[in-house]
């Protein structure tokens, strides 16, 4: 490991090792040709760690874990950090005012789900086997060839369809968003009514030739219904920018080598 390329992280004379930068750097995301992102990613997290666990057991705060979850109880550290940001930030409650004026910013944004009517044709193939997966996309291909981008003998294609609803001619009836793997609805999403997809779909289950039938976008909802959604993102985003905060005046005061706090 480059030293000068991976330095490990010091905070107020705390040394967090490149070891533990390296560790964390997995839990960060980054391009493949781009570790140092994940690195510099993984290093500003664990300088606001450091930063905050200090800055607790200098109020003298003591750890109280708290079960967050069936089974997941908080570490210590969790609590502490917890427990200081608790003490240290004052959130403004949000009002009425605030959230009718989130609201009347833009009404549209807060619809129902969209929904489709949807049918396909599966060349089923375990992604993992290249051969297999080949010649799955080879058959694909020339059922999409057959079609020639016309719905009319969508449903007798379908018969050849790896899918138990071949036998109702490849229809799936109607979906809504989370329905379907992420690329089958990532494709559906870009078809318009009465489209199909001009290449076959690689999925976990195999190769996809997806028409879309019918769709129905998502409706504005009432306001009463979004109310407490609006009050309960404006109160998370609040304390979000309190805490971003509090770090920077940490940040401040603070000697910190190896890592920047600015934003990636």
């Amino acid at each position: 490991m480059n030293a000068a390329l991976f330095p490990d992280v010091i905070v107020n004379g705390e040394t967090i090792p490149a070891a533990s930068i390296a560790a964390e750097a997995q839990n960060h995301s980054a391009p493949k040709d781009k570790p140092g992102i994940a690195w510099r990613k993984a290093a500003q997290a664990l300088a606001i760690r450091a930063l905050l666990l200090q800055e607790a057991r200098a109020r003298g705060l003591e750890p109280d874990p708290e079960e967050m979850a069936p089974g997941r109880v908080e570490t210590e550290d969790e609590a502490l950090i917890r427990a200081l940001l608790d003490q240290a930030l004052t959130i403004a409650p949000v009002t009425d005012a605030d959230v009718d004026a989130e609201w009347a910013r833009d009404p549209e944004r807060y619809r129902s789900a969209p929904l489709w009517d949807v049918s396909h044709i599966l060349c089923a193939c375990d992604p993992r086997d290249a051969g297999q997966t080949e010649m799955a996309g080879t058959r694909a291909k020339a059922i999409l060839a057959r079609l020639d981008g016309s719905a009319k003998g969508f449903a007798a294609a379908a018969r050849e369809s790896d899918c138990g609803s071949k036998a109702s001619g490849g229809h799936l009836g109607q979906l809504g968003p989370g329905d379907t793997v992420p690329e089958f609805e990532a494709a559906l999403r870009a078809l318009t009514e009465g489209g199909m997809t001009p290449a076959p779909v690689l999925s976990r289950h195999g190769w996809h030739i997806i028409r879309l039938n019918a769709s129905a976008p998502g409706q504005v909802l009432p306001f009463g219904t979004v109310r407490p959604k609006i009050a309960q993102a404006l109160e998370k985003a609040a304390w979000t920018r309190a805490s971003r905060d509090f770090v920077e005046t940490l940040a401040k005061a603070a000697q910190i080598a190896g890592a920047s706090l600015d934003p990636i």
